[in-house]
Order: C-alpha cells, then structure tokens, then sequence
C-alpha cells in the first residue's frame, strides 16, 4: 500500500496488518504500528510525519510509559505538539530545530500539566534533502544502516542498560536479556527531561533511517536489524522487520531474545 505523503499524519492507537509506505521529504517512508500480541488494550506508542516545505520535515515515533490509557494519550500528545510546532514553522527557517525544541518543550508541560503521571519517549528526525539530524528522549531508537548493512548511526538508549552498553560494561547480548532492561532514566513528560540533538549526517543514496520504539530493539539484534532493512524495496523491508519481530515476540529460539510488546518504526530512503 502507498500513500502520497503530501500531508502530515499522526498515527495513534493503531493496530496495522502490515507496513505503509509513503512518499516523504526527500524520499520514501514506510510506517508500522501494532498492538503486542494477545493485548486487548489500545496501542501506546505512536508515529509521525509532518513535511515543512519541498524536501524537507520530520518523522516521528513514540512509546507511551504508564500503562492505558495514560501512556496512549502520552504519546500521542507528545506528538501532535511536534506535528504543531512542526507545521508552524516558516519554510525560510533554514533549520528545524528550533521548532522541534519547542514542540518537545511544549509536550513535556503539557503531560506534566495532565497529573496522570504518565510520560512517554521519543525519537525524532530532521529530514532535509540529504541531509538528517536526530533527537531522542529515553529509549526508543534511531539507527542508520548502509547497503552493506555497515551502521553508520545507533543512538545510544537513555537508560541503565544503555548507558552500560555505552560504557562497555554489558555488550549487546547481555543487554538484550538483562532484567533492568525495561528501565529508562529520561522521557517526556518528566521535570528534569533531557533532549538529546545528535549531529547533522547526510544520508548516502542507499541509506537505510530507522526510527524505532523498543518492540524493536527488544526482539532483534542490531545485525538482525541491519540485516532486514538495509537492501529491497523499502515495502519489503519493513515488512521482513515487522514480521521477525511479530515472531521473537510469540516465542524465542535458545539464546534469542522475546519481548511481547507494542511495536512501532519508521523506514526512510532517499529518493
């Protein structure tokens, strides 16, 4: 299924059969969101993507903390300031930051002001024309993968785990099946939240951007990630990474990692 992308989206609550793909920015993105499985209660993370002048916007993703249906209304909050702030800003602008600083700001006031104490995280990315920037805030993940599945990005988790594997203290193995791993230690909707901005990075050709929450990273390995995303049609791509982690999540081989949870990401190319 395609879309033409022409006009922002705010996908929330949802429970999608299988990727969108939708012509964005500069290039394409594919978008998937659906419930764990067996869960009756409504998805908590959700996605976005807001476009702000000819080859330029943002895409999105979020995870909501605090169980229904706090961490639903959570996230999507969350995103539909940064679609606001976002959508308001001037195309001269030449750059998106400012706007998605306050669309954060502004989120983070507006889940502390709901007094549900619930929260969410969040990954976000500037797209213009080859170039990308990321921000993140707690655990959810950007990630960007060669042709050759060589990684030229992996943002680094703002939790206890994260920051170990950071330290090299736990590799990635034993993060994946350590018992804090569900521990984060930065979100919006926290007083003390703390946006991370990463560096501008262009994008080569063949790229592969990866926004994803932890339904994600919870259920695959950074080189199985790679491996899924990194050549094919974008479609397929997101369908092969959809797929394996809808699997892990139903029952795990010896040694692999399970984790029955929500399950959200963004797929983006250059065109």
């Amino acid at each position: 299924m395609a879309s033409s992308g022409t006009a922002a989206q705010l996908v929330v609550r949802a429970d999608m059969e299988r990727p969108l793909e939708v012509a964005f920015a500069s290039g394409n993105a594919a978008v998937h969101s659906s419930r764990a499985p067996h869960k009756e209660s409504d998805n908590e993370d959700a996605a976005l993507w807001v476009p702000s002048g000819p080859g330029r916007g943002v895409v999105a993703v979020a995870d909501g903390v605090g169980g229904q249906p706090g961490g639903a209304s959570a996230s999507e909050r969350a995103l539909a300031c940064l679609e606001r702030a976002v959508g308001s800003a001037p195309e001269s602008e030449a750059s998106l930051r400012a706007a998605i600083l306050d669309g954060l700001e502004a989120a983070n006031r507006e889940i502390i002001a709901a007094g549900t104490g619930a929260a969410t995280t969040l990954a976000a990315v500037e797209l213009d024309g080859a170039s990308m920037r990321p921000y993140h805030v707690g655990d959810a993940a950007i990630l960007v993968v060669g042709q050759r599945g060589k990684l030229k990005l992996q943002t680094v988790s703002h939790s206890p785990v994260g920051y170990g594997v950071e330290a090299g203290l736990l590799n990635e193995r034993e993060a994946l099946h350590h018992e804090d791993r569900h521990l984060i230690s930065n979100a919006v909707g926290v007083a003390d939240m703390r946006i991370e901005v990463g560096s501008p990075l262009e994008l080569a050709p063949r790229d592969t951007l990866l926004l994803a929450t932890d339904g994600v990273l919870d259920n695959a390995s950074v080189a199985e990630i790679a491996d899924h995303i990194r050549c094919g049609p974008l479609l397929e791509a997101a369908e092969r990474l959809a797929g394996a982690c809808r699997r892990r999540m139903q029952g795990a081989g010896a040694g692999q990692p399970s984790k029955p949870d929500d399950l959200t990401f963004i797929l983006f190319r250059r065109g």
